[in-house]
């Protein structure tokens, strides 16, 4: 018995039906790209001035081509009392949250400053970063992932 010839499939789509792009939750939360900026060690001389200024630059990455609304949240602190212990405890100075808008693959660069009371090594990786596409309708932001630990190291002159 012979076999009927192999017919080519042809899929089409008529080319004006949108194709919505629901973006996966790990896409959304891989819109913003952050890194802090800072020097690896710090001496400042605790006898003259208490408290200790440094300067940090958080640098904000739009990894996709849409617009963003994007919040930065300097409020949190470490949970853990074992954190605190290893990395000590250090305010953010000023503004503590911050709302902006970044073009498609816009980089952003937001100057901070970080208060130290004294010596030890700290953990500036505290910022807390959310975003949601400008013309996504959504209650919440989604948390952006976050990077590895920004270790400082304070020390007295």
């Amino acid at each position: 018995q012979e076999l009927p010839e192999a017919v080519l499939l042809k899929f089409f789509r008529p080319e004006n039906t949108p194709v919505p792009a629901r973006p996966t939750p790990e896409q959304l939360s891989n819109l913003i790209k952050t890194s802090l900026h800072y020097p690896e060690s710090f001496s400042h001389s605790f006898n003259q001035k208490s408290l200790c200024l440094v300067p940090v630059t958080l640098l904000l990455s739009n990894c996709s081509q849409a617009v963003v609304d994007v919040m930065i949240d300097l409020r949190h602190k470490p949970i853990s009392s074992e954190a605190l212990e290893i990395h000590g405890s250090f305010t953010w100075l000023g503004q503590t949250q911050y709302k902006l808008q970044l073009k498609g693959q816009e980089v952003y660069s937001l100057q901070l400053k970080a208060c130290f009371v004294h010596t030890g090594v700290y953990n500036l990786g505290t910022p807390r970063v959310f975003a949601k596409l400008v013309d996504q309708v959504t209650l919440f932001e989604t948390s952006q992932q976050n990077s590895m630990p920004a270790l400082i190291i304070i020390n007295n002159i």
